[in-house]
């Protein structure tokens, strides 16, 4: 029986063949990062997060027949994690965005669980409509310049410029500054993703969940440990943890207040 990191392994290279058979000679890249890349992958939860490099914006038919394969690889991964939680996340991007880097950074394609519906119902009005601008693409960005795995093209280095410290703080800011209202309602994420960002603007570290979590506990008051200590055992259990929820609001509270 193979392991669930054996599996993610297994698709992460059938991603890359997908990715070479269906874009060709415009594929410059293809990138790893988040939680299998920093080494804390949770198969119950954990997304394959990656990056696609390109040098020219994708026709509609090329998007078609690699989200085919895209989506395909998806749910596989889905099926064989046991997890309707853990899937494929990708965003192709365009070498002139990325070097010297783009803020909001422009993506050509995306693709993550949230979407599939919209894909299976309407794919050319999906490949029509998925593009844009996404701030969280910086965060993004430096975690793969920081931790990243290229798993195939050019060198992370070289496809990838620097990050200015602002755009990727304002990046990781962005996904908890609504945390005091939203963390009774996704309490692990926001407990660890609140602990990462404050990391990064007190000590200047780029951190995972797991990592943020656990510098947290050196680093916050007693108080609110334990909270923190809850939702390092779900992440990694998996195993859903029970909160106090006047204790989770006032930890968001506290957090905010130091971090914005």
């Amino acid at each position: 029986m193979k392991s669930t990191l054996q599996i993610s392994e297994n698709i992460l290279t059938r991603f890359v063949e997908a990715a070479r058979e269906t874009i060709g000679e415009n594929l410059l890249g293809v990138y790893l990062h988040g939680s299998v890349a920093m080494g804390c992958f949770n198969p119950k939860s954990s997304d394959l997060d990656l990056l696609v490099g390109v040098k020219e914006v994708l026709d509609d038919s090329t998007k078609l027949h690699f989200m085919d394969r895209v989506v395909a690889l998806h749910e596989e991964f889905a099926k064989l994690s046991g997890s309707s939680h853990a899937g494929v996340e990708m965003s192709v991007l365009l070498h002139k965005n990325c070097k010297p880097f783009v803020y909001p950074t422009p993506f050509d394609l995306h693709f993550s669980a949230m979407h599939l519906k919209w894909y299976k119902d309407n794919p050319d009005d999906y490949v029509q409509k998925m593009k844009g601008t996404d701030e969280d693409l910086a965060a993004h960005i430096t975690i793969t310049r920081a931790r990243g795995r290229c798993l195939f093209g050019m060198p992370i280095e070289d496809f990838f410029g620097e990050v200015p410290a602002e755009n990727y703080f304002d990046s990781i800011r962005a996904d908890v500054e609504n945390a005091e209202s939203e963390i009774t309602e996704n309490t692990n994420y926001l407990v660890l993703n609140l602990a990462r960002v404050l990391a990064f603007k007190k000590d200047g570290l780029v951190l995972s969940k797991l990592e943020g979590g656990q510098w947290a506990l050196e680093n916050i008051p007693a108080e609110y440990q334990g909270i923190v200590e809850a939702a390092l055992a779900e992440y990694e259990s998996g195993e859903p943890a029970q909160y106090d929820k006047s204790q989770a609001v006032n930890y968001a509270k506290y957090m905010l207040g130091l971090i914005i």
